[in-house]
């Protein structure tokens, strides 16, 4: 059950931070000195989308969310019609250069949801010596490739670059927030028109148009080998924890005819693992139930 829903919002400040060429914005919610929590959105998301769970917080913590790179108010690597490219690496570069800047030294707090999830905890087995807690919202990984679909997914992403996706523009703000709520009816109203102003932004001819590059779109050429990943995650010193919705449809549909044990069998690559179910929500648990996902953070990183 949502609640809460007309308590003020915690203030943030936005920031600017230029690395390796691109402008990428900063979200920051409390004081300076406070303890800090990283958070990482997910794809076709925006940092913004953590107020509702910083808003949760009983804690006293400053919380730092970058957009991600052709997300929100960061800059597009490339400012053209299908010129961005997106590596997922450049994630956990973007992420190292920004925990340089913030937090130089020591041992940080890694929140991240979906791509994000995926972002940080590839980051803590890369850089094991730098994060000391991460929490994985909704994060699985994808199904795992084989070799044999390297051709057609070559094949794909040429025809992608040839013919460049694109994003449908919208009426209105409202009409932003009616497509959020389609893709999560649990959304309320409130929160959804909240989201849709970070979001999305005025078009120039009196409609609205997302905050994301349509290059995020095509599917790069490389496959998702899974033995690199969990040896990757074989190196995470941090304590993991997972939290996912009950009866995860994203879960469900990563899978596909995968056994779902089985497939969450990957996890077990990490030497400090646990997971917390979330009743009544699905893939964005943050804005579902940010009372239980707020509670979770600060038990797990206090």
């Amino acid at each position: 059950m949502l609640r809460n829903m007309d308590r003020p919002l915690t203030p943030s400040i936005s920031e600017f931070l230029t690395v390796r060429g691109v402008r990428l914005h900063v979200r920051r919610w409390g004081r300076p000195d406070a303890p800090t929590l990283f958070m990482l959105h997910g794809w076709m998301d925006v940092a913004a989308s953590f107020q509702f769970v910083v808003d949760a917080l009983a804690g006293d913590w400053q919380v730092i969310a970058p957009d991600a790179r052709g997300f929100g108010l960061s800059d597009w690597p490339v400012a053209q019609r299908g010129g961005g490219h997106y590596w997922f690496q450049e994630y956990l570069a973007d992420l190292d250069a920004l925990l340089d800047h913030y937090a130089p030294a020591g041992e940080v707090n890694l929140v991240g949801h979906s791509m994000g999830a995926n972002v940080v905890c590839l980051y803590a087995g890369v850089r094991p010596e730098r994060v000391r807690r991460v929490v994985d919202l909704e994060g699985f990984g994808l199904a795992p490739a084989k070799a044999a679909h390297l051709p057609r997914r070559m094949a794909s992403w040429l025809d992608e670059l040839r013919e460049p996706p694109t994003l449908r523009p919208y009426a209105s703000l409202d009409d932003v927030a009616a497509r959020l709520i389609r893709t999560n009816a649990r959304l309320a109203p409130q929160r959804a028109r909240f989201l849709a102003q970070h979001w999305s932004k005025p078009d120039g001819t009196g409609g609205y148009v997302l905050l994301a590059d349509p290059a995020h779109k095509i599917r790069g050429p490389l496959l998702y080998r899974l033995d690199e990943i969990m040896a990757v995650w074989a190196n995470v010193r941090a304590g993991v924890l997972h939290v996912e919705a009950t009866a995860s449809p994203t879960l469900a549909a990563l899978a596909g005819n995968i056994p779902l044990d089985e497939f969450k069998a990957r996890f077990q690559a990490f030497a400090d693992w646990r997971e917390e179910f979330i009743e009544d929500a699905g893939h964005m648990v943050h804005h579902d139930q940010p009372e239980q996902v707020a509670a979770l953070i600060e038990a797990f990183c206090a």
